[in-house]
């Protein structure tokens, strides 16, 4: 059963802007509503207004890093069952142990291709819809 993209808000946090349009581009074509952020303050701020369906976070951010995000969101009662997607550069055993410890719920290696950014929306946003 294929997601109807076009319900689906996404957000996407990442200091680079090249990598925010990029991800927004590929998912407004498909119908999703996107809210960018560029880092875990200012996405914190949006999530409570926006409650994005599922959220793909970039790890290496100043200030507040893709993990402490992925904690805080893991954290609060009311997003914790949100999907969130961390996105590294990095494709280490290490990062991505650490992406789990913090609740993460998948990890993206960048450059992410169109197939996998949309393909992690499916497997997690998809459950949630049939559950």
């Amino acid at each position: 059963m294929g997601v109807n993209f076009e319900d689906l808000k996404v957000m996407v946090i990442d200091d680079s802007k090249t990598i925010r349009r990029t991800a927004e581009t590929l998912l407004n074509k498909v119908g999703c509503t996107v809210i960018t952020a560029t880092d875990g303050f200012d996405a914190l701020a949006k999530i409570a207004d926006t409650r994005p369906d599922i959220i793909f976070v970039d790890i290496m951010m100043p200030r507040l890093d893709g993990y402490q995000t992925c904690a805080l969101i893991k954290n609060n009662n009311e997003f914790k069952s949100t999907p969130v997607i961390m996105l590294s550069s990095k494709d280490g055993l290490f990062d991505k142990a650490k992406g789990r410890i913090v609740g993460s719920d998948q990890y993206l290696t960048k450059p992410f291709s169109k197939n996998e950014l949309l393909g992690a929306i499916e497997n997690h946003v998809g459950e949630k819809a049939l559950a």
